[in-house]
């Protein structure tokens, strides 16, 4: 019989979505108040904070749509997300660990919709000739999650080749 997975149960799943969320909008608010807007402060060669307001979904994609419709959508893809984490085997790990931090993420980014009417991003990664979107800690955990959720589905479909 397969191990069941931690966070295929409710109440460690919310556990974690509920840790991510606080230390997300806790890090938003200390950005807030000590953040400059739009200036770069370096924290290492690669790597600064600035602070900037992201009006759409990731990377600013969508920035030009309604807020209503950003935060229906991102609604709708946590239910998804939850359908998802339902429906998957309760023996999935990797699934189940990505689904969490996906809900963990969109909800801080929701959260910020509601409090704010755009989403705070703060990290940004560059060079002297290049430079990634500003993002933050929810999006961090969108994006872990679903590598989690793409590692599952590689190791599990290994998994079956080996015992056809």
């Amino acid at each position: 019989m397969a191990k069941t997975a931690l966070f295929s149960k409710p109440l460690p799943a919310i556990a974690l979505i509920v840790v991510a969320l606080i230390a997300d909008q806790i890090i938003k608010l200390l950005v807030e108040a000590y953040l400059p807007l739009q200036e770069m402060v370096p924290v290492m060669p690669f790597w600064a904070l600035y602070r900037t307001y992201n009006l759409g979904v990731a990377f600013s994609m969508l920035s030009g749509m309604e807020g209503w419709f950003i935060v229906t959508m991102r609604l709708a893809i946590v239910g998804f997300v939850i359908w998802l984490w339902r429906k998957t085997d309760k023996d999935r790990s990797f699934a189940h660990l990505g689904f969490a931090l996906i809900i963990a993420g969109a909800a801080g980014n929701i959260f910020d919709r509601f409090l704010y009417g755009h989403v705070i991003d703060y990290i940004l990664f560059h060079t002297d000739t290049w430079s990634f979107a500003v993002f933050n800690l929810a999006d961090s955990f969108i994006t872990i999650g679903a590598g989690c959720v793409i590692l599952d589905e590689v190791l599990h479909a290994m998994a079956s080749r080996r015992k056809a």
